[in-house]
């Protein structure tokens, strides 16, 4: 004896053999392909257009902002020296070079900032802070005896 099993697909989902998904429709997949390709243009596009407006960096420079594509020596004139700096070699003999800048807020409080060049151009960085508490994290009832308000 057998015994059938009844199709348990509910019949909303079933398609008509005539009718096209909604992703498949032409309208809909020239929409998503020009989006991603907009996207994928400002993501090349917009760093070389700050890069025509500024070409030498000289307002990056006077504001002392960096920019990745500057050379050492104008990060040198936008932000100073570096309070250490750590030289590495890749195996194709590429010199790469970290940079450490340390900004003392007060004697508990340090944040890092570090650039990475290599070959003289900055190639990247970014910004560490500190897990040191403000004068405004400590209860108002107790102040911290080290920290004046």
């Amino acid at each position: 004896m057998t015994t059938e099993i009844p199709n348990p697909e509910p019949a909303l989902l079933e398609q008509k053999p005539d009718e096209e998904s909604f992703i498949r429709r032409r309208p809909v997949r020239i929409i998503i392909y020009a989006g991603l390709l907009i996207f994928a243009l400002m993501m090349v596009l917009w760093p070389m257009i700050a890069q025509l407006r500024d070409p030498d960096f000289q307002q990056h420079i006077d504001q002392h902002r960096v920019m990745v594509g500057m050379t050492k020596e104008q990060v040198l004139k936008s932000w100073g020296g570096p309070q250490t700096i750590h030289t590495s070699f890749t195996k194709d003999g590429i010199r790469q070079e970290e940079w450490i800048f340390e900004d003392w807020e007060s004697t508990a409080v340090i944040r890092h900032r570090y650039l990475y060049f290599e070959e003289g151009t900055l190639v990247g960085g970014w910004y560490e802070g500190t897990s040191e508490r403000r004068p405004g994290d400590f209860p108002a009832e107790k102040p911290h005896p080290k920290i004046q308000p």
